[in-house]
């Protein structure tokens, strides 16, 4: 059998970041740790693009444009949506998962997905720094492996 082996080797990638402003302080640390995690795998700062809008929602329709581009090697949604009183926890989490897995499957465009979903603003901040630093080392496999398969 011929196996495709983990490259998380991310130099002369470009990626694409879009990130939810809704949970400032949640979705601040996952860029900061997404960040820190892209340049360790050899990603040049000066080739990652931040993209922020209001809400969890918003975050497919800027990741389909940025893949639409043909700018980027690679995307990553970053958000936290947090339950509250109501089903809106339900339909915003649902429905931003739903979006950003049709954004790379139209396209092509790996996305790695780091919204997080939690129940309490503890359990995103427990989560935000692994999340991060995941997210980015899943964008740069999935483009060496998409390579790889080409």
């Amino acid at each position: 059998m011929r196996e495709i082996e983990k490259n998380q080797n991310g130099a002369g990638m470009r990626i694409g970041i879009v990130q939810s402003r809704f949970n400032p302080v949640v979705c601040e640390g996952l860029l900061a740790a997404c960040r820190t995690q892209l340049v360790q795998q050899g990603v040049n700062d000066a080739d990652i693009t931040l993209a922020s809008v209001p809400g969890a929602l918003e975050i497919p329709l800027a990741l389909q444009r940025m893949a639409m581009s043909g700018k980027f090697d690679a995307l990553i949604a970053l958000g936290a949506v947090i339950r509250g009183d109501t089903y809106h926890f339900e339909v915003v989490s649902n429905e931003s998962a739903r979006g950003v897995g049709e954004v790379q499957l139209h396209t092509g465009v790996p996305v790695a997905n780091a919204i997080l979903t939690t129940e309490t603003d503890e359990q995103a901040e427990e989560r935000m720094n692994v999340k991060g630093a995941e997210a980015a080392l899943v964008a740069v496999e999935m483009v060496n492996l998409l390579r790889k398969l080409a």
